[in-house]
């Protein structure tokens, strides 16, 4: 599902909501997640899952085209951790 797809069906359940503000709602549930993750925040949607920041050490790397070294610099990664709620209802038989 893409972030258009996901405007569009909450607005077909909320008809009492003009589709624009369904958008900036969206937009701002996201961008929020996104300054929250950038200050090292933990960001949890019970029932979902958690958003959190890891961080990755420099390294030395390899080039897989020449097989050279290459100095790779350290580095943040966004990481997800389902909750439980979504991971039983992804496991379970329907």
């Amino acid at each position: 599902m893409t972030k258009s797809e996901l405007i569009q069906r909450i607005a077909e359940l909320n008809p009492h909501l003009y589709h624009r503000d369904v958008e900036r709602i969206v937009s701002t549930v996201f961008d929020e997640i996104g300054v929250a993750l950038s200050r090292g925040d933990r960001v949890e949607l019970r029932g979902f899952g958690a958003f959190s920041v890891k961080h990755r050490d420099a390294r030395v790397g390899r080039n897989p085209r020449t097989g050279t070294a290459v100095q790779v610099d350290e580095k943040h990664i966004p990481f997800f951790k389902t909750g439980k709620l979504l991971r039983d209802r992804l496991n379970t038989d329907t």
